[in-house]
């Protein structure tokens, strides 16, 4: 089992170990000391320290009150989430799993012990409530791995008692800063200690520096796709609110980039990475189409009055959406620690290291890109005008969702394009973000009817009322209905707009 909560923390240096003086800070009523602790902390990496070229921390720690392995992610300056597992010899596999995307197959080794001894003190209010807990820490560092040296070094770290206000902080902030207190340089300890006892890192993320040409602005995108799949891995496995969403997106994003930008990198590359995207984000669909499914006909259920609502629809709704989301959830981790998902990770690493750029790469954005992102919105304005001359029904249906996945493309296409174009590729961001809502809303009618027709079957199967089902189906068909009435005048101002591209 492991514990999260969330770390909200400021840390200083002084040129002495002694804490100013507290109490005249508002809202403070009592300075209260806790005594000294003693810490010991090894600190995990791979040998080339990419935990640590990404911010995050693995540590297995004795003495104080949470002695165990904590693992921290970084979340804004100041503030990380904290994972906390019990003491143990070995990993926890649970904290393993949560560092892979980072890790893959490469070995976890102690890289710095860190020895402390910690001042304590508690800041409360005039109830005795705890505000903030402030610590001396007298450090002691020394690097593991071959060729390291030590550090000694005293901070005060200042960190948010749970559920405190983080302007609080800012307070604490002005009084040590006015005895000459100074925030400190490193964002963490180990950051510190890695900089003090081996200055050089062997591995460190490339360096991309301001986008100049086609292949500069297509590969910024594509590169930030890339973080955003590995940093999302672990919110993914923690079940964190639209972790499975974003990341999904992300891979998106990225095989529609390989598809628009075909003339900036060589699609006899990317293709068969495509290929795999298209699997993952698949095997993430498998929570997420399902979890929008019941939010959708969970709200709708909620419209119909009591008096209309006939049998255990509530009740079958709720064992359809939990049996499947079990089943498909197990199965996600599996696929996370799969070696086929690493190795599209490694596949999507050596292809920004070395990416297949053709001739284009090397030009001027704003030309090639300018076609790229037309490219694609032409392909929409087609698939359009299509679903507008389609009878209602089955072709209808079918058309407006190829319209729809065109339009991502081309949103995702005109977001890599907005460094470079500006304010025309952001209105057209905007625009085909506007245009995916609408069509989303009509397959996801779409997907809501074909599930109430399964419910129902199930239901009449098991001798129950399906008139529910029926007015459930009937509502979905008027709200499709409106979608299709809406598009034509919608289309059409969306055309105005995108002629200033």
């Amino acid at each position: 089992m492991a514990d999260t909560k969330r770390e909200i923390e400021r840390k200083y240096e002084s040129e002495d170990s002694g804490l100013p003086d507290l109490t005249g800070v508002s809202g403070v009523a009592a300075v209260l000391d806790k005594g000294v602790s003693h810490l010991d902390a090894t600190y995990y990496d791979t040998a080339d320290e990419r935990l640590a070229a990404s911010s995050v921390t693995l540590r297995r720690r004795t003495g104080g009150s949470d002695a165990g392995w904590h693992l921290k992610f970084p979340v804004a300056p100041g503030v990380r989430d904290e994972i906390h597992a019990p003491l143990s010899d070995t990993l926890p596999d649970v904290l393993a799993g949560l560092v892979r995307s980072r890790v893959r197959h490469r070995e976890l080794l102690p890289v710095v012990r860190l020895r402390s001894d910690r001042d304590v003190r508690h800041l409360v209010d005039a109830d005795g409530g705890l505000l903030a807990e402030v610590s001396v820490d007298t450090v002691h560092a020394e690097r593991l791995t071959a060729g390291g040296g030590e550090a000694q070094w005293t901070e005060i770290e200042v960190e948010l008692a749970d559920g405190g206000d983080p302007a609080f902080l800012d307070k604490v902030d002005k009084r040590l800063r006015k005895a000459g207190v100074r925030p400190s340089a490193s964002a963490s300890k180990l950051a510190r200690a890695l900089a003090e006892t081996a200055p050089e890192r062997r591995w460190t993320p490339a360096s991309t520096g301001e986008p100049v040409t086609a292949g500069d602005h297509v590969l910024a995108y594509v590169r930030a796709q890339r973080d955003a799949i590995v940093e999302l891995d672990a919110a993914v496995r923690r079940d964190a609110e639209d972790s499975v969403h974003s990341m999904r997106v992300a891979t998106r994003r990225l095989r529609a980039t390989f598809k628009s930008y075909g003339t900036v990198l060589d699609r006899a590359v990317t293709d068969p990475i495509g290929d795999e995207l298209k699997w993952l984000a698949g095997e993430l669909g498998l929570d997420r189409d399902r979890e929008v499914l019941t939010e959708r006909l969970t709200a709708a259920l909620d419209e119909v009055p009591a008096t209309l609502v006939r049998g255990p629809v509530p009740d079958r709704l709720h064992t359809w959406a939990s049996a499947e989301r079990g089943g498909t959830r197990g199965r996600l981790i599996g696929v996370l620690d799969s070696r086929r998902y690493l190795a599209l990770l490694d596949t999507l690493d050596a292809l920004i290291a070395d990416p297949p750029l053709r001739k284009a790469a090397g030009r001027k954005p704003r030309k090639i890109i300018v076609k790229a992102v037309t490219k694609d919105f032409h392909k929409v304005s087609a698939l359009v005008e299509q679903a507008r001359e389609r009878q209602p029904g089955a072709d209808r249906d079918v058309a407006i969702h190829e319209a729809r996945k065109k339009t991502k493309r081309t949103r995702y296409a005109a977001e890599a394009a907005a460094p470079a174009l500006g304010k025309p590729a952001k209105a057209l961001v905007g625009s085909m973000k506007a245009l995916q809502s609408l069509l989303g809303e009509h397959q996801d009618s779409v997907m809501a009817r074909q599930a109430l027709r399964e419910l129902s079957a199930v239901a009449h199967a098991a001798g129950e009322d399906t008139f529910t089902y029926g007015l459930l189906h009937e509502r979905e068909e008027q709200r499709a209905a409106r979608v299709e009435a809406e598009l034509p005048a919608f289309w059409d101002g969306i055309k105005d707009r995108a002629a200033d591209l």
